[in-house]
């Protein structure tokens, strides 16, 4: 999805970059387009995109708009938008996403609830009326 040489992607332009070699933990918290290539290990928190490179390693919650990884995931992916998984990628966890994309090649280890917006919608005012 990264456009050679332009720094940019079918997202937007990315806001941060962790590289190759880098060690996040905690919780990872961001407005914009990120790129991950090193490691993160705790939470991931955003309305926008993740984007997880070959080398990426996430391991924790991650509830984000859209993610596109190719890299290794070990944990729960809660996106609002769209989840796309490429080659060599993996994902051990479950996804909730209304939108669900898996190239050939991809390993996915746990189960899927494909919640659109109808739905979440539903969630929300039941929720509120709770209160």
């Amino acid at each position: 999805m990264l456009k050679k040489g332009s720094g940019t992607t079918e997202q937007g332009e990315i806001t941060a970059f962790l590289g190759k070699g880098t060690e996040f933990k905690g919780v990872l918290s961001f407005e914009g387009t990120i790129r991950v290539d090193g490691k993160v290990e705790g939470e991931v928190v955003s309305k926008d995109t993740l984007i997880a490179g070959d080398g990426a390693f996430l391991q924790g919650e991650i509830t984000v708009g859209t993610i596109i990884s190719s890299g290794k995931i070990v944990g729960n992916i809660n996106s609002s938008q769209k989840v796309h998984l490429l080659a060599p990628g993996s994902v051990h966890g479950n996804i909730k996403t209304p939108k669900l994309i898996i190239e050939e090649g991809v390993t996915f280890d746990g189960k899927c609830e494909m919640a659109g917006e109808k739905k979440a919608v539903e969630q929300k005012v039941v929720s509120m009326t709770d209160r």
